[in-house]
């Protein structure tokens, strides 16, 4: 019996897409479902790593590729990159039919370019899939729209179901399709610690065939897990594996951590960078974030128990958690999210920014004691904005695990998680 198909906010995108061009790419995670959301409206699909048929499909990929593009479309082509022939076959094919929703891609792996591989522009179009968000997994109640904020929309309210209990719950499970439809609590677990260890023992060294120390890359992930939501350097990482490696070089953990994000289990997030009123030096480190939160805990051994025993942990697992989910919401409204520090120390924990200018800020705390200092710091932040370059913030926020969302009588807007939507 085929699995229940859980609806996810890509589908709307990705449909999208098929009536604009003539091939789409689905990117992110494996496990995160790309897969099934292609299945989910393909025609016919091809499935490159079936054992049964891969010799053949192999053969022809070498001999003659547009043989694997024959069938109803949109057709599926899963994990492409096996044959990275099928880049330039989908791309002659889309420009010899003239026609859009022809074909779907979808790789768990970023394919390593060669000299003939065309750039796809204007035929290919990309779209990032990344795990479940909450409202997806039907633990948000979805009473605060991201994209209603952004419309200026006040008269909003709602109230979140979501425990600190099930949050540390949430935070370990994780947002895989598979685990979130596991009725058992212990399974459910399982799945993000068979995950991490799956790119340990598998994953990193296929990549790009070049065979990698596990323990140095568990390490690795251990270190990456302490840092993250922090702006921790590769030094700072280095130095710290280096207490029990005294012979790693950075040269090492730069290729151990490109790998990682060849196979998209690191999704750093990037500086923002406005214009300010002051002459404030604005710092552009990245901030260390993985794909799903679930593979922090997996990496430090982290249980519910043990985040309780460990609130600053906890905290920064929460952020990582809010910041999922920003992506997965601004990603549908075709925005992307950031984090703001500057020379000050002002900092702002994600910037959403639409393509059209409009931007929103929100600083992630957990309990409800934080909040009036949070929002005061994001109207601090606000005025430091030039509007005369930019446009004024479409709303603040106050992200958090609390139970109520309202509006403060300021302006700043307190939303629970367990509330939001895109």
């Amino acid at each position: 019996m085929k699995n229940k198909y859980l609806p996810r906010i890509a589908d709307a995108k990705l449909e999208l897409a098929l009536q604009a061009m003539g091939a789409i790419l689905i990117e992110g995670p494996k496990w995160c479902g790309k897969t099934s959301t292609a299945e989910h409206i393909a025609k016919s699909v091809l499935y490159m790593q079936d054992p049964d048929t891969f010799d053949e499909n192999m053969l022809k990929a070498k001999t003659k590729p547009s043989l694997l593009l024959e069938g109803e479309t949109p057709r599926l082509l899963d994990e492409w990159q096996v044959a990275p022939v099928l880049w330039n076959a989908v791309r002659f094919a889309v420009d010899k039919r003239q026609k859009t929703g022809q074909f779907i891609l979808t790789g768990s792996v970023v394919p390593v370019r060669t000299d003939d591989m065309h750039s796809g522009t204007g035929r290919i179009s990309r779209m990032k899939m990344r795990t479940m968000s909450l409202f997806e997994s039907g633990e948000s109640s979805g009473e605060i729209s991201l994209e209603a904020l952004f419309d200026g929309e006040t008269e909003m309210f709602g109230k979140s179901k979501i425990t600190l209990e099930q949050i540390a719950f949430i935070l370990t499970r994780g947002g895989w399709p598979a685990a979130v439809k596991e009725k058992s609590e212990v399974l459910a677990l399982k799945k993000a610690s068979d995950y991490y260890e799956a790119v340990i023992n598998e994953d990193i060294s296929r990549i790009d065939n070049v065979e990698k120390n596990t323990d140095r890359v568990r390490s690795l992930m251990r270190s990456l897990s302490r840092n993250i939501a922090t702006e921790a350097g590769t030094t700072t990482i280095l130095n710290d594996l280096r207490a029990n490696d005294e012979y790693l070089s950075q040269v090492t953990i730069d290729q151990y951590i490109n790998a990682l994000k060849m196979l998209f289990v690191i999704d750093d997030l990037s500086a923002w960078s406005p214009s300010l009123r002051s002459k404030t030096a604005i710092r552009t480190t990245a901030k260390r974030h993985f794909s799903d939160p679930s593979i922090a805990t997996a990496a430090l051994g982290a249980t519910t128990k043990r985040l309780f025993n460990d609130f600053c942990t906890f905290g920064f697992l929460f952020e990582a958690l809010c910041i999922r989910d920003l992506r997965v919401y601004a990603d549908s409204l075709d925005g992307n999210v950031y984090h703001y520090r500057d020379a000050k120390g002002t900092e702002v924990d994600a910037i959403i920014q639409m393509k059209d200018g409009r931007w929103g800020a929100v600083e992630v705390k957990m309990g409800a004691g934080d909040i009036e200092t949070a929002a005061e710091n994001l109207l601090k932040f606000k005025a430091n904005i030039d509007i005369e370059k930019m446009y004024e913030p479409s709303f603040l926020m106050v992200l958090t695990a609390t139970e109520t969302a309202f509006q403060l009588q300021n302006g700043v807007w307190v939303v629970p998680l367990g509330c939001l939507k895109n």
